[in-house]
């Protein structure tokens, strides 16, 4: 069996699957396997939301900035950001979002599985054709931007702490306004 066809299976059943509580409703597809996971905290969620804000002010006509699963089946990929940049009219569709169309995808790392953005979803978004991914560590109150894919990897990665203001392609995002999980309430 093929990593498409493995893929392609994984998606059906993906699209009827009902994870229970507390985990998000919403799943995975990397290394032929399901990936399931625990809804976000509100200062994860927090994050994300300042992070949409801001770019969403900066895009031009044609992009959108939201949240959404996106796939890339020859990759055999299915993942959901948490902030993504995208063609506007890539998100007219009943399904995942399409790959090729996103720009930009941003990952607000979680206290319990910092792994699945350092490790996991930085193998998968370059082989998505994914060409700028920002990593942001309100564990560390840091930030990892890598953008040019190439080869199945990026071919450029900077290191940035919360005060810097990140470039990010044609954007930038002020890190000022995200809060670190040390001064969200009940850390």
């Amino acid at each position: 069996m093929t990593e498409e066809t493995i893929y392609r299976h994984l998606r059906d059943f993906a699209d009827h699957f009902e994870p229970p509580a507390p985990f998000s409703p919403h799943v995975e597809i990397s290394n032929g396997q399901l990936v399931i996971m625990m809804s976000p905290s509100g200062a994860h969620d927090l994050n994300a939301g300042r992070i949409t804000k801001q770019l969403a002010a900066q895009i031009e006509d044609g992009l959108f900035v939201y949240t959404a699963d996106i796939e890339h089946p020859l990759a055999a990929k299915m993942r959901r950001p948490d902030v993504v940049v995208l063609e506007e009219a890539a998100m007219q569709t009943t399904g995942a979002v399409d790959a090729e169309a996103v720009a930009l995808v941003v990952e607000v790392v979680s206290p319990s599985n910092p792994e699945n953005d350092y490790v996991d979803k930085l193998r998968d978004y370059p082989v998505m054709g994914i060409p700028h991914y920002l990593i942001v560590d309100p564990r560390e109150s840091t930030c990892v931007h890598y953008w040019d894919p190439q080869a199945g990897a990026y071919n450029n990665t900077v290191h940035y702490v919360f005060g810097d203001t990140i470039p990010l392609g044609k954007w930038s995002l002020d890190t000022t306004a995200l809060t670190p999980y040390s001064q969200a309430a009940g850390s």
